[in-house]
């Protein structure tokens, strides 16, 4: 579902990205993790070409992303992303920032756009608030509008650029167990995140990166399980997140 095959990108002359490979499969989820800075949400945001890179190529279901003939805001409405930030709009209500979307890129009818928002809004938990502005709402409770909103666009591909990062501690566990279901029903998903117990309990796969690179992947329970295989960064990193 999706291929990252040698990408690197740079800022001036710093590397961001070097030389990154790695492939996701259809109903995959996979957790991608590493110290602050090592290139975690620049990789993801290279997925739906959010982050343009400089060498290598990305395909998602078979489309190049980093074709110049590919039209991008198309393949983006079908890799749903959610940002650590909820990005609603503050002036609109719930159910317009499920709608808005649907509208203007799907070309969905006002009623029809509605009516699916409102369907995924009920699947996190949150269809008693479809009249509330985002201001109104939790940040746990914004953040699973947020997924609400990519997921009323069908996505094939959910991306997660760390979404839990900025919620109070106790509004984390209501965001991860939408995203527990949606593993459940097969959603393919990237994940950047700090949230190991969600990395333990659901990934496939773990992709763990250090200055740019990916040092890392492989089966969740071999990342975890077998730490004395991992490599000494990798190995670091695990000794002080397994430890609290």
């Amino acid at each position: 579902m999706i291929d990252i095959d040698n990408v690197s990108k740079w800022y001036g002359k710093f590397a961001v990205l070097t030389d990154c490979c790695t492939r996701i499969g259809e109903g995959e989820v996979v957790v991608v993790c590493g110290p602050s800075g090592s290139g975690k949400s620049t990789l993801i945001k290279t997925v739906n070409a959010l982050e343009p890179i400089h060498r290598g190529r990305i395909s998602v279901n078979g489309i190049a992303v980093t074709d110049s003939k590919t039209d991008l805001p198309k393949l983006r409405s079908r890799v749903g992303m959610v940002f650590q930030h909820f990005e609603l709009f503050p002036h609109l209500s719930v159910t317009d920032n499920l709608a808005l979307a649907q509208v203007q890129v799907l070309r969905r009818s006002r009623s029809e756009a509605a009516e699916r928002g409102l369907r995924m809004l009920d699947r996190v938990g949150l269809a008693a608030h479809k009249d509330k502005f985002p201001g109104q709402l939790s940040g746990g409770q914004q953040q699973r509008v947020a997924i609400a909103r990519a997921l009323s666009m069908d996505p094939i591909v959910m991306l997660f650029d760390e979404p839990t990062s900025a919620l109070d501690p106790e509004m984390v566990g209501e965001v991860l167990d939408v995203m527990v279901q949606l593993a459940r029903e097969g959603m393919t998903m990237m994940v950047v995140t700090h949230e190991m117990g969600f990395a333990r309990q659901v990934s496939d796969r773990v992709i763990f990166m250090d200055q740019g690179r990916i040092v890392e992947d492989c089966p969740r329970d071999e990342f975890f399980d077998r730490p004395e295989s991992r490599t000494p960064r990798a190995q670091d990193f695990l000794s002080k997140i397994l430890a609290h």
